[in-house]
C-alpha cells in the first residue's frame, strides 16, 4: 500500500491511562514485531460503534499477528470522563486495550481529522495505512493477509497473545440498560426495559423487580422464545395500538440495534420475531432492505417511527404491511431544518409524541445536542424546525430561553400532557424540561445527578427515567424548575487551519490488494461537499463523482465547519461474480482561515496521503 512512497514511522502512543491491560502501559516499541491496528473514536460516535463491530470477527483471524489498540479521544466534556470511557468499554463489549486520549495527544500525533479513524502499523513500527470511516474490515484483511507473508518471509513477524486483560462485570439485574415502556394491562402491565449490555429484554414490575427475561443473554440474531432468542445490543421499544398488533400478529416492536433490524415481541409467549431489516447494516448503494442501527421507536401518525441513528435519518414501518420507508433525512449529519426530506439530523436517539394524532413528534438529535420537532406540512409531507442546539460542535448546560439554551448529547425524550418536553440530558447526568411560552420556549433543569440518562417516560403521575450507567430504571421527583447557567462548550478537536480563497481537495482512496474500482455500470466513487455556514463556500459544494475538488473559501465568513462525505466502491479482481464492498465516511471539519496556510486538504478514506 506504500504506493512507491517513503515509509513514515508511526509516532509513539502518548502516555495515558489504559484500560484493559491490567493496569500495564503500552508502547509501540513493546510490541514490534506484531501488527498494530489503531481505531481512533469515542463513545458516543455511532460510526465509531460500527467500527468496533465489524472489527471483531478481523480481531479473531488474526489473533496471533494482529494487536487492536482502541485510542479514545474525546468530542464532548463527558467523554473525556475516566469512569465514563471505562463504562462504555464494557458497554459496547471492547475486547481490546483502550488508551483514554483524554487531551487528544495521540489523536493530534497521527493528524486524525475524523471519528472514526483507523491506522495499521507493522512489525517495524511503520504506517502502512490510514481508513477513515466504515466498511473497511475486508479491506484490511486484504492488506493484512499480504503484509503478513510478506514480513513472516523476511523474519519481522512475531505471533502470539495479545496483552488485552479482560474485567469482569458487576452482577447487577439489569447492565446499561436503554429504553422503557409501560406494557398495558393486556400485555400483563410493568415495564418493559431493553436490558443492552446483556442482549435481552427485562420486564420489571412496579417496585423495580425483574418478572421476567427474554432473550438467551448471548449477542447474535436468533428468532424464538424467550430462553432461545438472541439480540445484540437491543434499544427502543414501542407498543403497538390493540388493532394493529392484531393485524401484525405482534405486539411490540424491539430496536435491535446492532443486528440492524426491527423485531417483533409476542406476549405473553415472549416469542421474538425479526419484521424489518435483513442483519446487513445499511450502506450507500443498499436498497430499504437493510436499516442501520435504530435506535429508538414511537408510533405517530398510524405508523411506527424509527430513528435510524446510524444514518442519521427518521424511518417509517408500517407493521400490518412490512412496508419501511425513509421520511426524513438525507444520511448528511449535521443540523439543517426545513422539508423533511432535505433536512439533516444528528443520530437521533429519542423519539416521543403523544398518540397517533400529536400535533408534534420530538426527537432527540444526539450528536447535534438538539430537541428537534416534526409536524406535517400543509401542502403534504413534514416539516423539520430545532427547539433547543446549534449545531455539531456547540453544547453545555445552560438554561433559560430555549433558543441560547444548551443541552449535551441527549439520548431520551417525551411529551408531556400540558405541552412541555422532558428531556434526558445524558452526559450532563440531567433531566430538563422544554415549557411553551409563546415564543420559542423556556428550558429548565428538573433533576440532577443522574448517571448518563438514556430514557425518560411519563408514567401515570410519576416520571421515570433509565439511568443507563447506574443500571436501573428509577422513579424521579422533579423539582419545579431551576435555572443552570453552566459552562458554555465547543469540541476541543483541533481546527484545520486553511488560506481563504482557492484550495485543493482530496479524499484519498486506494483500492485494497486484489480489489479494483468498477465503474462498468457508472461512477464507483461519490463525494459531496458544503458548509456551516453556507457562506463558507464561494464555489465547490454540491455532489460529484471526482475525489478531487477545488473549493473557494470565503475569508468574510469565519471560521466554520467543511462537510465532506464521500464514498468508494471497491470489488475483487477474480471470480465469476466479484464481491463488491463499499468503504463511505463522513467529515465534518473545523476549519481556521488563516493567511498563510496552506491550500490543500486531504482526507484519507484509504491510503495514506502523500
Amino acid at each position: 500500500m506504500s504506493g512507491g512512497r517513503a515509509r513514515v514511522r508511526a509516532p509513539e502512543l502518548a502516555r495515558g491511562t489504559w484500560i484493559g491491560t491490567g493496569g500495564v502501559p503500552l508502547t509501540l516499541h513493546e510490541l514490534r514485531g506484531r501488527f498494530v491496528l489503531l481505531d481512533f473514536w469515542t463513545f458516543a460516535c455511532i460510526n465509531c460503534l460500527h467500527v468496533i463491530d465489524e472489527l471483531r470477527e478481523l480481531e479473531q483471524r488474526w489473533s496471533d499477528e494482529l494487536v487492536v489498540l482502541g485510542i479514545h479521544s474525546p468530542k464532548f466534556t463527558h467523554e473525556a470522563d475516566a469512569d465514563a470511557v471505562a463504562a462504555a468499554v464494557e458497554r459496547y463489549d471492547v475486547h481490546h486495550p483502550v488508551l483514554d486520549d483524554a487531551a487528544m495527544t495521540t489523536w493530534s500525533a497521527y493528524a486524525v481529522r475524523a471519528w472514526p479513524t483507523l491506522v495499521l502499523v507493522d512489525p517495524e513500527g511503520y504506517v502502512v495505512t490510514h481508513l477513515a470511516g466504515e466498511g473497511h474490515a475486508h479491506a484490511l484483511d486484504r492488506i493484512l493477509t499480504e503484509q503478513v507473508a510478506e514480513h513472516e518471509r523476511r523474519g519481522t513477524l512475531r505471533r502470539g497473545a495479545g496483552p488485552w486483560v479482560p474485567t469482569a462485570p458487576a452482577n447487577t439485574e439489569l447492565r446499561f440498560p436503554g429504553k422503557a415502556v409501560r406494557l398495558p394491562e393486556r400485555l400483563g402491565g410493568g415495564l418493559l426495559v431493553s436490558d443492552s449490555g446483556r442482549h435481552g429484554l427485562v420486564v420489571l414490575d412496579d417496585a423495580g423487580e425483574v418478572v421476567r427475561r427474554i432473550g438467551s443473554g448471548t449477542r447474535g440474531l436468533r428468532d424464538g422464545g424467550p430462553a432461545d432468542a438472541q439480540l445484540a445490543e437491543p434499544q427502543g421499544l414501542c407498543v403497538l395500538p390493540e388493532e394493529v398488533a392484531a393485524a401484525a400478529g405482534y405486539d411490540v416492536v424491539v430496536s435491535d440495534t446492532v443486528n440492524h433490524v426491527l423485531r417483533g415481541l409476542r406476549l405473553p409467549s415472549g416469542e421474538l420475531v425479526t419484521v424489518a431489516g435483513s442483519g446487513r447494516q445499511w450502506m450507500q448503494g443498499s436498497g430499504t432492505g437493510d436499516l442501520s442501527s435504530p435506535w429508538d421507536l414511537a408510533w405517530w401518525d398510524d405508523r411506527l417511527w424509527v430513528a435510524m441513528a446510524g444514518i442519521h435519518q427518521l424511518w417509517t414501518f408500517d407493521p400490518r404491511t412490512g412496508a419501511v420507508q425513509v421520511a426524513a433525512g438525507t444520511t448528511n449529519e449535521g443540523l439543517v431544518d426545513g422539508p423533511a426530506g432535505q433536512a439533516w439530523f444528528s443520530q437521533p436517539s429519542g423519539l416521543s409524541a403523544l398518540g397517533s394524532d400529536a400535533e408534534l413528534l420530538w426527537v432527540a438529535d444526539s450528536e447535534s445536542s438538539a430537541l428537534r420537532r416534526l409536524r406535517r406540512a400543509a401542502a403534504g409531507g413534514y416539516e423539520v424546525d430545532t427547539v433547543v442546539g446549534t449545531g455539531l460542535f456547540d453544547f453545555g448546560h445552560v438554561d433559560g430561553p430555549a433558543g441560547s439554551a444548551l443541552l449535551q448529547h441527549p439520548l431520551g425524550v417525551a411529551a408531556c400532557p400540558d405541552g412541555s418536553v422532558l428531556v434526558a440530558d445524558t452526559f450532563n447526568g440531567a433531566l430538563r424540561r422544554w415549557s411553551p411560552d409563546g415564543s420559542g420556549g423556556t428550558v429548565a433543569t428538573v433533576a440532577t445527578g443522574l448517571a448518563e440518562p438514556s430514557d425518560v417516560l411519563v408514567d401515570g403521575d410519576r416520571v421515570r427515567v433509565v439511568e443507563s450507567a447506574a443500571h436501573r430504571v428509577r422513579a424521579v421527583e422533579l423539582t419545579g424548575g431551576t435555572e443552570v447557567m453552566g459552562a458554555r462548550s465547543r469540541t476541543q478537536r483541533p481546527p484545520t487551519e486553511l488560506r481563504a480563497g482557492s484550495v485543493r481537495l482530496e479524499v484519498v482512496f486506494v483500492p485494497p490488494p486484489g480489489q479494483h474500482l468498477d465503474e462498468r455500470w457508472g461512477p464507483a466513487t461519490r463525494l459531496s461537499v458544503s458548509s456551516t455556514p453556507p457562506g463558507l463556500l464561494r464555489s465547490g459544494e454540491g455532489r460529484g463523482s471526482e475525489l478531487v475538488r477545488t473549493l473557494e473559501l470565503d475569508a468574510s465568513a469565519g471560521d466554520g465547519v467543511l462537510h465532506v462525505a464521500a464514498t468508494a466502491a471497491a470489488c475483487d479482481d477474480a471470480g465469476e461474480n466479484p464481491a463488491c464492498h463499499v468503504h463511505q465516511q463522513d467529515w465534518g471539519v473545523p476549519v481556521r482561515l488563516v493567511a498563510g496556510a496552506p491550500g490543500e486538504l486531504v482526507l484519507p478514506l484509504l491510503g495514506a496521503p502523500a
